[in-house]
């Protein structure tokens, strides 16, 4: 039998995936955390290779003296910029929060965009959010580069996106278009993320370029609640309950009532590991 390694000092860590969006969690109450250390910590535990490698860094913590929410939430991207909302990260915050007592199935997660609704669905894996609702819509923007001549759409689902369309997202260059978006003066000074969405008999097809991860992720979140409330504006897709299938190929639904979005998809349990502070240059 192996014995197990023991890391002076360590942190309770687990690691999860939504969607084929990945995230590092830890507990806030446990670790005491500087909001000004924050940053580090993510750019160090989610440097793939050197840590444990994720898109993003969230930190838990009960709501103190809040009491519209349950638990709260500080969410970090990968290079260590703070992020106002995450879809598919908030559902992981939401299942890890049920597992470990620190909330009940349905329950209020207080994040930098406002309290968000979420409910770990009984006997499924999957975990329903409400998001923020749709802000800022701009449609039909037209944006002209060296020969690139097309129409972008702009809405913020908690966090700000550039949506366009294409018969054939998979040909899309989206390793230079989305650096291209993300910082066009159009979208200054916040810069926004890139959603390359493609309509199919089934819903959409859906790419991402991800502010604060500088790539092309796997799934995003708010990205596919962005490309459903701008097809459905204008009219690629019709009813209130909409598909979206990930670059990763997971399967994401989308659910408008009324103007309230709300995001269903599975949220899954990778790993919970010692983090072994000293080998990241870490401490606390």
């Amino acid at each position: 039998m192996h014995s197990r390694l023991q890391f002076t000092p360590s942190v309770y860590s687990v690691k999860m995936q939504g969607s084929g969006n990945d995230f590092v969690l830890l507990f806030g109450d446990e670790l005491n955390l500087s909001r000004s250390s924050m940053p580090e910590w993510a750019q160090a535990i989610c440097k793939r290779a050197f840590g444990m490698g994720a898109d993003g860094l969230i930190i838990l913590e009960s709501a103190r003296n809040d009491p519209e929410v349950d638990y709260k939430w500080h969410f970090y991207n990968a290079d260590g910029s703070r992020a106002e909302m995450c879809g598919n990260g908030s559902r992981c915050a939401a299942k890890l929060a049920f597992e470990s007592g620190l909330a009940p199935a349905k329950h209020i997660l207080g994040t930098d965009a406002g309290p968000v609704q979420a409910e770990v669905l009984a006997d499924s894996t999957e975990v329903a959010v409400q998001l923020t609702r749709a802000e800022d819509l701009e449609l039909s923007i037209r944006l002209q580069d060296s020969g690139w001549d097309r129409d972008v759409h702009y809405v913020n689902t908690g966090v700000p996106h550039a949506v366009l369309f294409s018969e054939e997202a998979d040909h899309e260059d989206l390793a230079q278009l989305g650096p291209w978006l993300r910082y066009h003066l159009r979208f200054a000074p916040q810069g926004c993320n890139v959603d390359i969405v493609q309509p199919t008999g089934e819903g959409l097809y859906l790419r991402t370029y991800e502010r604060g991860v500088e790539d092309e992720t796997y799934a995003c979140g708010t990205g596919a609640a962005a490309a459903a409330y701008v097809a459905r504006k204008l009219g690629r897709v019709g009813g209130d309950s909409i598909k979206i299938t990930t670059s990763g190929g997971e399967r994401l639904t989308v659910s408008f009532r009324g103007e309230d979005l709300f995001l269903q998809a599975a949220a899954e349990f990778v790993y919970q590991a010692e983090l072994n502070c000293p080998a990241l240059g870490l401490s606390f």
